[in-house]
């Protein structure tokens, strides 16, 4: 059901927060009319941050205002004639106030849909409880608004309550005066004659005793007041100190553990739109709470009593201003973080957001913001307030930005576009540790006051963990610091400390998670790749999951230490993987036609009992983002499984998994049992087209060693064929796998030589069989 549909059944808060989405920057008669053409258009592809885009958002505008035209030119009668200047005048007033800035078009559009489809989703969960009860999400939303009724109540009675007070003390004030008038009366009397004084005394002393009376009674009605008063706002901040920690401390904090997660490849931590709306709604009760202990301040020094209200007081202003600076130095937050692994000389973004930033109005003097770089133990001496005199580890250009107050969404932002690091001061490294497990975080850091200067805050927050590089080389081993860190690191941790160990599982959550991601597959990492992944992490034989549950992996094994026999690391090998699917085969890894985590013997097994011709595909062992081809075939003494050499991305970036796969006719059947042109003919190149100006474009295909495939591509050994042990022949290894990695510098090379006006140059050289460029007609 469309969104606007459901938008007008809001009823109560909710239909009051959606209306006040809209106004001269955007009236609802707009989002009414053009509901449908408003949802169907694609907000969520246009990045905000990226001024490129820019035309893009024009293009929308101008199909806006299109629309708004086009239905103003539809309507007819009497009402229709209103509707349609109306329209008109919405359409001109759009186009004057976002022609310049029409990503602020977008911004606006995306904050309205967002909040909408926000508002809908809380009430339809208030109103259909799953199974008779709320969603625990939807629930904790409800307690959180049901804490703000009753702070909203609260402070709304305290307001009552020193109204009525002050009243009262004005009143006090005006009878206090008459007690002073009556009190120079009764001095003046001295100046009378004995008889008119005797005559006018006594009234005057009665009437000053009962003034008196009841300033002495009223005097003490108003320290109760005052005591009462200041023990309701004592109340009042305890549940706002509260509602302040459900909110910094359970609900941000994990909006920023979900950030983190994502720089896993997690799911996206989500908009702060509900946290700033909760947040701003703090930040105006503690300022109402403020305003009126501030009230009860003025009043008792207007009419001092003694008691302890004077304390009170005191505490109250100490307790609110240290709530509201927790309010202020905890929403000053990294909304878009800088890339965790950052090259020297290389652009790069951040956004930093004060969720309160619009409700205090910071904005009426926009303060800027520092970006700094530092280290690991410098981050550890500012959380402990020690003195760094300022140092850093590095220097950044276009490292100050103003924030920006964007009136639509209600935000206060800066966006550090086109920050640079242009060069980085290491530490000295401890024992084994390499520059790519250093450490360090981008501090953004700023100043502004709030109530005219009443209060003046510094702020500051660092970033997710960052580790710098020089040469791309290094990003793999980088990502590797990156990836333990942001998936183990605990909240309110001393900066950057993780365990040098970790549960076997919780590391095949992490790297599940990125895989998904990098590949961009629903299709994660099943049980049994999983389990291939520990045999080769912990050197095991054994394929029960059980076995791995309780071990535990060292940060050592995972990218410090090579595998046996190897000169990489788990990591390195696992990124390799991820890099060559990424790239290459992605497609074949979506459709479950690549088994990958599979070893030789494995293979081996499970293709001998299977008919001559059915291969698989799996991830190399011994070469880093490497693929082989595995396959069962006979021979004259008896079957066996056949090995190619890996590819890499070098060699897929000539000819592709699916054209190889399509050269090699001896392939028949994807393992199990699948027609190989069922799994991949989808992805073979079409065939070439006609001569273009007289010439055949050449064509490369792949080919093995006819004496060894022979027999595999009929089913049986063929008389013509000559079976070829492994290991007599120099295009195999002793383990029968060929050797293709030369191949294709060859191949570019006879692609170079067939550019020249010469047939049948070259013919079947080193397992690839080339087509040569012939002409028709003059050369």
């Amino acid at each position: 059901m469309a969104v606007w549909i459901q938008a007008q059944q809001l009823q109560g808060d909710a239909l009051h927060q959606m209306q006040s989405l809209y106004g001269q920057h955007f009236p609802i008669e707009v989002r009414h009319y053009l509901s449908h053409w408003i949802e169907s258009q694609l907000w969520d592809s246009i990045d905000l941050e990226n001024p490129q885009e820019e035309f893009k958002a024009k293009r929308l505008l101008d199909s806006l205002i299109q629309e708004l035209q086009k239905k103003a030119e539809h309507q007819v009668g009497e009402d229709g004639f209103l509707l349609k200047i109306k329209l008109g005048h919405y359409a001109s007033q759009l186009k004057i106030t976002y022609d310049r800035c029409p990503l602020e078009l977008v911004r606006c559009i995306k904050h309205i849909l967002y909040t909408e489809q926000r508002l809908v989703r809380e009430a339809t969960n208030s109103i259909s409880p799953v199974g008779g009860m709320m969603d625990s999400m939807s629930q904790k939303y409800q307690q959180i608004n049901q804490a703000f009724e009753e702070l909203r109540a609260m402070t709304q009675d305290t307001d009552n309550d020193l109204r009525k007070l002050q009243h009262n003390q004005e009143y006090f004030i005006i009878q206090y005066q008459e007690s002073l008038r009556i009190q120079a009366q009764l001095t003046s009397l001295a100046n009378l004659p004995p008889a008119e004084r005797q005559l006018r005394e006594p009234s005057l002393q009665n009437k000053r005793a009962t003034v008196e009376a009841w300033l002495t009674r009223e005097a003490n009605t108003l320290q109760k007041y005052r005591l009462d008063l200041a023990e309701k706002h004592q109340k009042t901040l305890q549940m706002l100190r509260k509602q302040q920690t459900i909110i910094l401390d359970d609900e941000l904090i994990q909006w920023k553990r979900r950030q983190q997660l994502a720089g896993n490849g997690g799911p996206p931590e989500g908009g702060l739109d509900i946290l700033q709306s909760w947040c701003e709604k703090l930040a105006e009760m503690i300022w109402q709470n403020r305003q009126q202990i501030r009230r009860a301040e003025h009043l008792r020094q207007q009419l001092p009593i003694p008691g302890p209200i004077e304390e009170l007081l005191t505490d109250l202003n100490s307790t609110i201003t240290d709530i509201i600076s927790a309010l202020v130095t905890s929403t000053f937050i990294i909304e878009k973080q800088p890339p965790q692994v950052l090259k020297t000389q290389t652009k790069f973004a951040a956004t930093v957001r004060l969720l309160v930033g619009g409700r205090l109005n910071v904005h009426m003097n926009p303060p800027q913001v520092k970006a700094t770089i530092i280290s690991e133990q410098q981050a550890k001496a500012l959380l402990k307030n020690e003195n760094t005199r300022n140092d850093s580890s590095g220097e950044i250009l276009n490292n100050n930005c103003v924030m920006e107050y964007h009136q639509t969404t209600g935000t206060l932002s800066a966006h550090f576009r086109n920050m640079s690091l242009k060069r980085i001061k290491r530490s000295d490294r401890r024992g084994a540790e390499s520059v790519t497990e250093e450490k360090f975080t981008i501090l953004f850091e700023s100043q502004f006051s709030v109530g005219g200067n009443e209060l003046v805050f510094q702020v500051k927050t660092l970033s997710l963990p960052v580790v710098v590089i020089v040469h791309g080389s290094q990003d793999n081993n980088a990502t590797a610091t990156v990836l333990w860190d942001n998936a183990f690191a605990e909240p309110g941790r001393v900066p950057f400390l993780v365990p040098d160990k970790v549960l076997w599982p919780q590391l095949c959550e992490a790297i599940n998670m990125k895989y998904k991601a990098e590949v961009q597959s629903n299709r994660g990492l099943s049980e049994e790749n999983l389990v291939f992944l520990a045999q080769k992490a912990f050197t095991s034989s054994s394929i029960n999951p059980e076995d791995y549950r309780n071990m535990t992996i060292s940060w050592s094994q995972f990218n410090r230490e090579s595998l046996p026999g190897r000169n990489f690391t788990f990591w390195q090998w696992f990124d390799g993987v991820m890099e060559l699917t990424k790239k290459h085969l992605k497609p074949h890894w979506n459709d479950g036609a690549i088994l990958g985590f599979v070893n030789k013997q494995q293979a081996q097994d499970m293709l001998m009992s299977k008919p001559n011709g059915t291969f698989l595909l799996r991830f190399s062992d011994s070469e880093i983002g490497g693929i082989t081809i595995a396959w069962v075939a006979e021979n004259p003494n008896k079957r066996m499984v056949w090995n190619l050499m890996p590819y890499t991305s070098k060699d897929f970036s000539i000819r592709s998994l699916a054209d190889r796969i399509s050269d090699l006719n001896h392939l028949l059947f994807l393992y199990p049992d699948r027609p190989k042109d069922e799994v991949f003919s989808k992805y073979y190149t079409p065939p070439l087209s006609k001569p273009v100006d007289g010439y055949v474009k050449p064509q490369i295909k792949q080919v093995v060693p006819d004496e060894c495939v022979c027999a595999c591509a009929c089913g049986r050994v063929c008389d013509s064929a000559l079976f070829v042990p492994p290991g007599s022949d120099p295009t195999l290894d002793p383990e029968g796998e060929f050797d293709l990695d030369d191949t294709m510098d060859v191949a570019r090379h006879v692609e170079e030589l067939l550019r020249r006006p010469m047939e049948n140059q070259w013919s079947g050289q080193h397992g690839y069989i080339f087509s040569s460029k012939s002409t028709i007609g003059p050369v």
